[in-house]
C-alpha cells in the first residue's frame, strides 16, 4: 500500500488490489483492479477486442505508471515503460507544438500550377509569420496589423506633404521636417508601453484574487472566451468523498447540506426526513420539511463554531434505527477521523469511501475512536474482496451499549455493494427491531438504491447481525486476511439490513454560481470527466451545466449532450461538425478525447479555456486557447497551463474572466484615446498645408516637439489612467467579444473617426481665429525654424493650439471612461444632483493626471526661453478665451454624439442581454432549440433575452429560488 506503479503492467494476479487513478483519469475513487481477461464494452456485453473500445478507466487489469496502490497487492507483466505508458503518452503531447499544416505542393493531383500556387501560399505564410501577422494573439495579431496600416499611412501622408510642395528638388528642410512631424502625429507611440503597463497591473490583480498569469497573453484572451472544457474531479467538486444521503427502511432520509470540507465533521447540516414508500414520494416529503438549523457536532473544547447554536437534546434525536446504522458504519472501517491541535484542522487516513463513513458517524458523536473509548474491542475482520464486494468486522459490545446490544454475544457488522450484501440479509431493521424480509422489500431497496446512483452517488448497504454467543477466531490470523471462504461464509449470513449510505464526490459551493455566472456571460461550461456517465450527468446537473429535465431540449440536443467518450472518439471530424450541439458532458473521457474536443471547437470558431489539474490534463491545457491550471495539481499540468488557480476554486475562473473582459474594455478605451487624438493631430497638419508664409513654404500649426510631447506624455498617463478603469456593470452580462474584430469594432472605429475629425476641426478653428480674427492672417516668414516679430500671430496661435489640444485630449480621458454614456451621468444609478466629480475622481490615477497634465500647459506657454525656443510658442492672453470655448463646443460635440448612439440604438458592439433562469416544470431552467457558439442565439440559449425587462436574479438573491430551480423551502428538518 503507497506504492507507485513504476510501468504499465497487465495484471495476472490481483489481491484486493485498488489503484489511485486520480491523476491520469481525474476519478476520484480508487479503482478495483482484476486479472479479467474479458473487458466488456461499457453499456453492452459485447467484450472489448482493442483498446479503441475502452477507456483508460475501464481497463481494470491494467495498472497504470505513476498511480498509488491504495490497497492489496498483485503481480503483471510489464508493457510499457518510458514516453510508452500512458503517462508518457500526455507528457509527450503535451510537449508537441501545434503548427500550421503545410501548403500542398503535389502537381499530380492539383495540376501542373499546383507547385506555383503552393510556393506562392508558402511564401505569403513565411512572411506573414515573420511580421507577426498571423502568429500569436488576436490582439497582437491586430496590433501588428495596425502598425503596418499606420506605417503605410505615415509614408502616404508624407508623399501628400511633398506632393502639396511640388516635389521640389532639392526639398526643403522644412518640408522634410513637415512631413515627418506629419508621420510623427499619426502614430500613438506610448500604445505598447501603456499595453504592457496595463496588462502588468492586471497580473498584480489577478494575483491578489488567487490567479497566477504565467503568459501575459492570456489576459486579453480571457475576455474572449467562450467556452470553458473543465475537468470534474477537483475542478468542479471537491475531489473527496462525502455521505450526502442515509436512508434507513420505512424510517427516516437524512441528507448531509453545506459540507465544505470532506474531513471536517463539524462543517455542514445534516437534515432529515420521512422516507416514504417510493422515493418520489420521499423527495416530496423532503421538500416539505425543510429546517435550516444546525447541529454541533463532536468538536474539541475550544474547537467549537460558534455560528452553529447548540442542538436540544442531540442524545434524543438518535433514533435507534439510526444508533446501529452508525455503529455499523464507524466500526466495519478501518479510516480514522481526528483533529490535529498543531495544525488546527482535521486529519484522515484510509480510503475515500471510508473516510467519508466514519466522518458521517461523527457528527453523531459515534465515530470509531468514541465508541472504542465506550469499551468497543474488535475481534476479527474479514477485509474487503474486489470479488464478493463486501467487508465484514466482529466485535464486542461493552454492558449497557446505548443501542441495545446483548454484551453476551459478538456483534458483526458488514458493509458492499447493495446486490451482494441484500443477498444475504434475512431482515431488515425498523425502529430497533428485526422484520422479515420479503422480495416486495428488496425491490424497494433496489429502487432506492437507483434513485440514489442516478443522482451520480455510490451507494452501499449497511447491515449488522448478533453472533450467538462469542465469536472464536482461527488461531492463524492469516486465514482472517485471506477471507477464508468456509470461516467467512459462516460469518456473513442472517444478517439485517440497517440501510443505504449515497457517497459522491460533492460540487464545490462556490461551483453552480460561477456556472450561473458564466452563463449570464455567454460563455458555456462543458465537463470532460474519467467518471462513470450516470455520475457525470447527475454533478453535471446539480451545478447547472445541464437541466435537469433534458426534456426540455430538442431531441436533436438531448441525444449529444451528454457521451461517453468511446462513443465520441468514434465519431469523424465531419461527424462531429454534423452535430447541432457539441456534448456538454463527456464521461470516461481519454487526454484524446478533451484533444479533439478542443479541435472541435476550434473548428467551430469557439474560443475555449481548458480547466484541469491533473496530468490526463496537460495535453488539452497547452491545445486550448487558455489553459487553467489547479494550483493543487500536478506540475505537468501547471508547466503546460497559461494561468494557475492558487485556491483551485471554479469561480476564481470567473473572476479572471471578468478581470480579462475589463482589460478588454479597458484597451477599447485607450486606443480609442490614442488614436483619435492622432486623427486629430493629422487633420490639423493635413489643414494646415495650406497655409503659406511669405517664402511659399507650410506653417506648422504645431511643432514638431510639441507633437512628441503631446504623444508621448500628455496622452501617455491618461492612457495608463484608463486601463486602470473598474470593469462596468454589464462587463459579465454580454456575450463573448468578437475575436475577429478584436478591439476594433464598429463603434470603436466610429468613435475614432468621429472624435478625431471634431479635435482636429476644433484647433484647426482656433489656429484660423487666432490668425485672421486680429492679425488679418499674417504668418510671417520661416516661422517654423526661429521666432521674429512677424512671427508673432503664428507663435501666439501655435500656443492656443497647444494648449487646447491639450485639454481636448485631456478632458477625452474623462469622456472615455464610458463609451457610451454621458460624463455628466457616468452612474445612471447615483441619486445625487451632479455626481460628475464623484464619478471623475473614482479612479484617482485618471483623475490626477488629467488635472496635473491640464496645468502642465501653463509652464510651457510662459517661461521664457522654455516657450519659443524649445516649443516655437509664445505667451498668450485674449487667446484663452478661444481655447476655452473650443473646448466647450469638443465636449457639446462628444456629448451628441454620445447621445445619438444611445437614442438610435448605433454601434452597439455588445448589448446586454439580461438572462435568467427560468423555470420549467420540473424545476430547471429552458434552453431554447438553438444553441450557437458565435452569435447572440449561442447566448440566448442560456437565458432568456428581455429587451426590455430587468436583469435577472444574481446567483444567491433570495429570490425563492435558487439557481437551479430548486424551491428555497426544499430540505428536511434539522437532525
Amino acid at each position: 500500500m503507497g506504492d507507485t506503479v513504476p510501468a504499465d503492467i497487465r495484471l495476472f494476479e490481483a489481491m484486493n488490489l485498488n489503484c489511485d487513478e486520480q491523476s491520469l483519469t481525474g476519478e476520484a475513487i480508487p479503482v478495483e483492479k482484476s486479472t479479467a481477461h474479458d473487458i466488456m464494452v461499457p453499456g453492452t456485453e459485447k467484450p472489448a477486442v482493442s483498446e479503441d473500445e475502452v477507456g483508460i478507466a475501464d481497463r481494470i487489469n491494467i495498472a497504470y505508471a505513476t498511480t498509488i496502490v491504495r490497497k492489496g497487492r498483485g503481480r503483471g507483466i510489464v508493457v510499457a515503460t518510458g514516453m510508452q505508458t500512458e503517462v508518457g503518452r500526455i507528457a509527450a503531447s503535451t510537449s508537441k507544438k501545434r503548427r500550421k499544416a503545410g501548403r500542398s505542393m503535389n502537381w499530380r493531383k492539383y495540376g501542373k500550377a499546383q507547385p506555383i500556387k503552393g510556393a506562392f501560399r508558402r511564401t505569403y505564410d513565411f512572411l506573414g509569420k515573420f511580421l507577426g501577422l498571423t502568429e500569436g494573439t488576436p490582439l497582437q495579431i491586430k496590433l501588428a496589423k495596425l502598425a503596418y496600416l499606420l506605417f503605410f499611412c505615415a509614408l502616404l501622408l508624407a508623399v501628400v506633404v511633398f506632393g502639396v510642395n511640388k516635389f521640389s528638388i532639392p526639398i526643403p528642410k522644412e518640408v522634410i521636417i513637415y512631413a515627418i512631424s506629419t508621420g510623427i502625429a499619426i502614430i500613438p507611440e506610448s500604445l505598447v508601453a501603456v499595453l504592457t503597463i496595463s496588462m502588468v497591473v492586471a497580473t498584480t490583480v489577478m494575483r491578489k484574487s488567487n490567479v497566477v498569469v504565467r503568459d501575459l497573453s492570456a489576459l486579453e484572451a480571457l475576455g474572449g472566451v467562450t467556452n470553458i472544457c473543465s475537468d470534474k474531479t477537483g475542478t468542479l467538486t471537491q475531489g473527496a468523498m462525502i455521505v450526502k444521503r442515509v436512508w434507513l427502511p420505512r424510517s427516516t432520509v437524512y441528507t448531509v447540506r453545506d459540507s465544505k470540507d470532506p474531513s471536517d465533521p463539524t462543517v455542514g447540516t445534516v437534515t432529515y426526513a420521512q422516507a416514504g414508500e417510493e422515493p418520489k414520494e420521499q423527495a416530496r416529503d423532503f421538500d416539505q420539511e425543510r429546517s435550516s438549523q444546525a447541529i454541533k457536532f463532536d468538536v474539541p473544547e475550544g474547537k467549537a463554531n460558534p455560528k452553529q447554536p447548540e442542538p436540544a437534546q442531540l442524545e434524543a434525536e438518535i433514533t435507534p434505527e439510526l444508533r446501529l446504522f452508525l455503529l455499523s458504519a464507524a466500526l466495519c472501517n478501518l479510516a480514522t477521523v481526528r483533529f490535529d491541535d498543531k495544525e488546527d484542522k482535521w486529519q484522515t487516513t484510509g480510503e475515500p469511501t471510508e473516510i467519508a463513513l466514519q466522518v458521517f458517524a461523527h457528527r453523531f458523536k459515534l465515530g470509531r475512536k468514541p465508541l472504542e473509548a465506550l469499551g468497543w474491542n474488535q475481534i476479527s475482520e474479514f477485509p474487503f474482496d474486489s470479488s464478493i464486494k463486501r467487508m465484514s468486522v466482529i466485535w464486542s459490545a461493552p454492558q449497557g451499549n446505548d443501542a441495545g446490544l446483548s454484551a453476551e454475544n459478538d456483534v458483526v457488522f458488514t458493509k458492499g455493494a447493495v446486490e451482494r450484501v441484500l443477498d444475504l440479509c434475512t431482515h431488515i431493521g425498523v425502529g430497533g427491531a428485526r422484520e422479515p424480509m420479503s422480495e416486495e422489500i428488496k425491490t424497494k431497496v433496489l429502487a432506492q438504491m437507483t434513485d440514489f446512483a442516478s443522482q451520480g452517488q455510490r451507494v452501499l448497504a449497511i447491515a449488522y447481525r448478533q453472533w450467538e454467543g462469542k465469536y472464536a477466531a482461527r488461531s492463524d490470523p492469516r486465514d482472517a486476511e485471506d477471507g477464508d471462504d468456509a470461516a467467512r461464509s459462516e460469518v456473513e449470513r442472517d444478517l439485517t439490513l440497517l440501510g443505504l449510505a449515497g457517497i459522491y464526490d460533492p460540487p464545490r459551493r462556490e461551483t453552480t454560481p460561477a456556472i450561473f455566472e458564466c452563463s449570464n456571460a455567454g460563455i458555456k461550461v462543458h465537463m470532460l470527466t474519467g467518471d462513470h456517465p450516470e455520475t457525470a450527468k447527475a454533478i453535471a446537473k446539480e451545478v447547472g451545466i445541464i437541466p435537469h429535465n433534458l426534456g426540455v431540449l430538442p431531441a436533436s440536443v438531448a441525444d449529444s449532450i451528454v457521451m461517453k467518450a468511446t462513443d465520441f472518439d468514434k465519431l469523424t471530424e465531419d461527424e462531429i461538425d454534423a452535430l447541432e450541439e457539441l456534448p456538454l458532458v463527456i464521461a470516461r473521457c481519454a487526454p484524446e478525447t478533451k484533444s479533439r474536443m478542443i479541435e472541435a471547437l476550434r473548428r467551430r470558431d469557439a474560443f475555449m479555456a481548458m480547466t484541469g489539474d491533473g496530468v490526463n490534463d496537460a495535453p488539452s491545457l497547452s491545445r486550448a486557447d487558455v489553459g487553467i491550471a489547479m494550483g493543487s495539481g500536478s506540475d505537468v499540468a501547471k508547466s503546460a497551463a497559461k494561468i494557475v488557480l492558487t485556491d483551485d476554486k471554479f469561480n476564481s475562473i470567473v473572476a479572471a474572466i471578468r478581470e480579462g473582459r475589463r482589460m478588454f474594455e479597458n484597451i477599447q478605451k485607450f486606443v480609442l484615446h490614442l488614436l483619435s487624438s492622432n486623427v486629430g493631430e493629422v487633420i490639423l497638419l493635413i489643414a494646415g498645408l495650406g497655409f503659406r508664409d511669405g517664402s511659399g513654404l507650410s506653417v506648422f500649426p504645431i511643432s514638431p516637439l510639441e507633437i512628441l510631447w503631446i504623444n508621448m506624455l500628455t496622452s501617455s498617463f491618461p492612457a495608463f489612467g484608463l486601463g486602470r478603469e473598474k470593469a462596468s456593470r454589464e462587463v459579465m452580462r454580454k456575450p463573448p467579444h468578437d475575436k475577429r474584430r478584436g478591439v476594433f469594432t464598429n463603434q470603436i472605429l466610429a468613435d475614432m473617426i468621429v472624435y478625431g475629425v471634431l479635435m482636429g476641426t476644433c484647433t484647426l478653428m482656433t489656429f484660423v481665429i487666432v490668425i485672421y480674427g486680429r492679425y488679418e492672417g499674417q504668418l510671417g516668414e520661416d516661422c517654423n525654424r526661429m521666432y521674429s516679430p512677424s512671427c508673432e500671430p503664428v507663435f501666439r496661435a501655435r500656443a492656443a493650439v497647444f494648449a487646447e489640444l491639450t485639454w481636448l485630449i485631456l478632458i477625452s480621458a474623462w469622456e472615455f471612461k464610458s463609451i457610451r454614456r454621458s460624463m455628466f451621468r457616468l452612474s445612471p444609478d447615483d441619486p445625487s444632483r451632479f455626481p460628475l466629480f464623484k464619478d471623475l475622481y473614482e479612479n484617482k490615477f485618471l483623475f490626477w493626471a488629467v488635472t496635473i497634465g491640464a496645468l502642465s500647459v501653463f509652464p510651457t506657454v510662459y517661461i521664457p526661453y522654455l516657450n519659443r525656443d524649445v516649443f516655437k510658442h509664445t505667451s498668450i492672453s485674449w487667446e484663452w478665451g478661444v481655447v476655452v470655448g473650443m473646448t466647450v463646443v469638443y465636449v457639446l460635440g462628444v456629448e451628441a454624439w454620445k447621445h445619438a448612439k444611445r437614442t438610435w440604438g448605433i454601434l452597439d458592439d455588445h448589448k446586454v442581454v439580461r438572462g435568467s433562469w427560468s423555470q420549467g416544470e420540473e424545476g430547471t431552467r429552458k434552453f431554447t432549440k438553438t444553441m450557437s457558439f458565435s452569435s447572440l442565439k449561442s447566448w440566448k440559449s442560456w437565458g432568456r433575452a428581455e429587451s426590455k425587462g430587468k436583469a435577472g436574479p444574481n446567483p444567491g438573491q433570495n429570490t425563492g429560488q435558487n439557481p437551479l430551480g430548486q424551491s428555497s423551502a426544499e430540505s428536511g428538518q434539522s437532525v
